[in-house]
C-alpha cells in the first residue's frame, strides 16, 4: 500500500480534532498532538483506525468502561488507554 504520510497525518489531525463532541475534540486533539510524530506507519493506520471508532465507545474504552466493540491489542490502544488528558488553563 503506497500512500503520503504527510497526507495521513493531516487527516488524522482534522479527524481527532473535529469529532462532533467537544469533549472528545479536545481529549484526541491533545492526544494526538503529543504523539502525531512520533509513530511508525502502522502507528498511523492504527490511530486513523481508533479515530473511526464513534466517541461513546472511545470516551467508555478510555474510562475503564464496558464498550459495544474490542479493541485491539496495539500500540495506539495502550497509548490512549494510559494517555493523561490535562485542560489548558
Amino acid at each position: 500500500m503506497i500512500f503520503n504520510i504527510e497526507q495521513l497525518k493531516k487527516k488524522i489531525i482534522y479527524r481527532s480534532n473535529y469529532r462532533g463532541t467537544k469533549e472528545m475534540d479536545k481529549l484526541l486533539g491533545a492526544f494526538t498532538n503529543k504523539y502525531i510524530n512520533e509513530l511508525n506507519d502502522a502507528d498511523l493506520i492504527d490511530l486513523e483506525n481508533l479515530l473511526n471508532i464513534d466517541d461513546n465507545n472511545l470516551y467508555n474504552f478510555y474510562v475503564g468502561l464496558n464498550t459495544n466493540i474490542k479493541f485491539d491489542d496495539n500500540n495506539i490502544n495502550t497509548l490512549f488507554k494510559n494517555f493523561k488528558y490535562t485542560m489548558d488553563k
